[in-house]
């Protein structure tokens, strides 16, 4: 493995537990002042390595997932370790907060990053809706997407690791997502008008929220103070594990379908519990 520079998330190694603990402070404000989180299910996680699957919510400040990793952190503590695939682009917008990130555990989104965690007996934290997930409509805020993405099934057939769903309610209400455009500017992009941050998106979300008002493209926002919710499903274990059954196209599609459908009955028996407001 080439040798990588510090903070660029291609390492183990540098997870620090101290830094864990001094952010635990704030994360519990928000937790408990801010969002005013209600969790329940974590009785349900099982001992061992998991893959932890999440549906992502609320734009690129994902407050569902920072509450979730606050959640694991305070029910499991700070050696249990897990970590959290997190996309390359954080490191070219905010370099000092992908750095912070690395400290709580986060490494590259890359399959070679996700198997050296599992192997080395950690647990993994993924999204794989990706910003398709984290900026869907409004409309759609309570339907789990994935946008086909079927890598973290194929990790958990070859490591042998159960999945376990991770789901919240009321993230994506700190924004009002009401379409994308990314087709449009993609053509505007192909006329010689550049990305921002000179970056190629996979979509170039229209939004409202704070502090832009109406903004275009995937920015940060400030997520607006909501009541968020989260659940924690029981794992979810397949028949068959290893190489062969992961490089099985369709027994893979049939794995990906079972867990879409039981997330989304989850999701479904979360918002049909929830008061009328959320």
């Amino acid at each position: 493995m080439r040798e990588e520079l510090p903070g660029s998330g291609w390492s183990l190694d540098e997870r620090d537990p101290e830094t864990i603990r001094r952010l635990m402070p704030l994360w519990e404000w928000f937790y408990r002042y801010y969002f005013r989180v209600e969790t329940q299910g974590w009785e349900r996680l099982p001992e061992g390595r998991v893959l932890v699957v999440g549906s992502h919510n609320g734009g690129l400040s994902s407050p569902d997932m920072i509450m979730m990793i606050y959640d694991w952190f305070r029910h499991q503590g700070y050696q249990r370790r897990i970590y959290g695939l997190m996309h390359p682009t954080v490191w070219k917008i905010n370099r000092p907060l992908a750095e912070l990130a690395v400290k709580v555990g986060a490494v590259q989104a890359h399959p070679r990053m996700a198997l050296a965690a599992l192997q080395s007996g950690a647990s993994v934290l993924v999204y794989p809706g990706g910003a398709q997930d984290v900026f869907r409509p409004f409309s759609e805020r309570h339907r789990i997407h994935f946008a086909g993405r079927k890598g973290f099934i194929k990790l958990a057939l070859r490591e042998n690791v159960p999945i376990v769903p991770a789901l919240s309610l009321g993230a994506h209400e700190t924004l009002y997502v009401i379409g994308d455009c990314y087709d449009f500017m993609k053509r505007l992009h192909d006329w010689g008008l550049p990305w921002l941050f000179n970056i190629d998106p996979v979509v170039f979300p229209v939004y409202l929220g704070l502090p832009w008002g109406l903004a275009l493209g995937p920015l940060p926002h400030l997520p607006l103070p909501l009541k968020m919710r989260t659940y924690v499903g029981e794992p979810i274990r397949f028949e068959c594990y290893g190489a062969e059954a992961a490089n099985d196209r369709i027994y893979v599609q049939a794995c990906y379908d079972r867990v879409v459908k039981t997330m989304q009955a989850q999701l479904d028996a979360l918002v049909a519990a929830a008061p009328k407001n959320c």
